[in-house]
């Protein structure tokens, strides 16, 4: 094995469709991709694992691959999680200090209060958390703080955001990893992992809506004031543009899914009406002739349907004043010809497509594609992770971990 320079993190992306395994080795002011291994989904349907062989094996095919392109043994890895099981909850707890000054163990205090407040009133009994993100802290009525450690004390109240996901569905995917030899060093919530890919600090002080359009979901967080506001899980994704043209144009699953990629467009009108496409038939040989129009207007009509939901719950939620810089579209969707311009109508508000940003490099920019923003966004993550103060092997106080943690959420 060669010996690397920087620390070596690698993010897993257990999709619907595909199982990715990226290697990344991180320097100071850049993540450089040394790594990257590919295998077909075939154990997961609708976002839960469904068979345990299949996806152990595109598990380890996927990890074999990274570590031969790498030339580095994966042992553990960040690992996302995402999907219709998934839930977001929000609120808030308060306590009261000693008025001289608040310590770190008011923080973890009166995080856990709001913690066990949300566990109490929202979680089902059968669900574990995958994160607490903190939203704000207040001091004696003083909003906006975002580390209120060494200040005067008095009333400390805290806003947070958890997200949690069935025992069963996490255990499930813990146990593939585990059986595919690796550890996990941490679940990702995956919209959260690409939102550290593909956003701008300018954009998630302002406010923006993160959309990750994966197979089975399409994921949104929305981010205002440097910090997460909200998640939300709409089990509608890209599969099920690919079942639709399936069944309306009577060909196989696969084929329907080569006819989206190379034909795809979300604008039917910009289709030329005479333009032909040749069509493989179901359950027989040889192929139709039809129009282009027809394959255009069913994806136009499922995206319309996504973005129409998508933007229903933003103002059910409250959350249309909290999107000022627009809307950031990821996953593989996101690459369709068109998606932008349909999106921008119907969001009524600025939309761009968003790719993994500069300070990650290498594979001769395969990786700067929306696809990849969750995968490399989980490296971003784990550099964040092993970059805070104090989490090294000789210190692991986990009150300043947390801490610190909290702290980074609002850089």
């Amino acid at each position: 094995m060669v010996a690397h320079k920087g620390e070596i993190i690698v993010g897993l992306d257990i999709g619907t469709t595909k199982v990715r395994a990226v290697v990344g080795e991180v320097f100071t002011n850049e993540i450089q991709i040394i790594g990257l291994g590919e295998a077909k989904s075939t154990g997961i349907k609708k976002g839960a694992i469904v068979d345990i062989n299949a996806t152990v094996s595109a598990i380890k095919k996927a990890v074999e691959e990274a570590e031969i392109m790498s030339d580095y043994e994966v042992s553990d890895v960040y690992a996302g999680i995402a999907g219709q099981y998934i839930n977001g909850y929000s609120g808030s707890g308060v306590i009261m200090t000693n008025p001289s000054e608040i310590t770190k163990d008011d923080i973890e205090r009166v995080v856990d209060q709001a913690t066990g407040l949300i566990k109490s009133k929202a979680l089902q009994k059968d669900s574990d958390i995958i994160h607490v993100l903190p939203q704000e802290f207040i001091v004696n009525e003083q909003y906006g703080i975002k580390n209120p450690v060494g200040m005067a004390g008095g009333t400390l109240e805290v806003k947070i955001h958890v997200v949690s996901g069935p025992r069963s569905f996490i255990q499930n995917m813990a146990k593939c990893v585990n059986i595919a030899g690796l550890e996990i060093k941490k679940l990702v919530l995956e919209s959260l992992a690409a939102a550290d890919a593909v956003l701008t600090k300018d954009e998630k002080d302002d406010g923006v809506a993160l959309i990750d359009i994966g197979g089975n979901s399409s994921d949104m967080s929305i981010f205002s004031d440097g910090n997460i506001q909200y998640t939300y899980v709409l089990p509608i994704g890209g599969q099920h543009l690919t079942k639709d043209i399936s069944v309306v144009m009577n060909t196989p699953f696969n084929e329907a899914e080569e006819l989206k990629t190379r034909y795809g467009e979300c604008i039917s009108e910009k289709i030329a009406p005479e333009e032909q496409i040749s069509v493989p038939s179901l359950g027989r040989k040889g192929a139709n002739t039809t129009h282009r129009q027809i394959l255009v207007d069913i994806i136009e009509k499922r995206t319309e349907e996504i973005f129409s939901l998508l933007h229903e719950e933003i103002y059910r939620a409250g959350m249309e004043d909290k999107i000022s810089s627009g809307i950031v579209l990821t996953g593989g969707t996101a690459n369709m010809k068109g998606i932008v311009e349909l999106a921008e109508s119907i969001f009524n508000a600025p939309v761009r497509i968003g790719s993994p940003d500069g300070n990650i490099s290498g594979l001769n920019g395969i990786i700067n594609n929306p696809e990849f923003a969750t995968v490399t966004g989980l490296i971003k993550y784990g550099a964040q992770n092993i970059r805070e103060p104090g989490n090294t092997k000789k210190n692991k106080s986990s009150i300043g971990n947390f801490i610190q943690q909290i702290i980074n959420w609002f850089k």
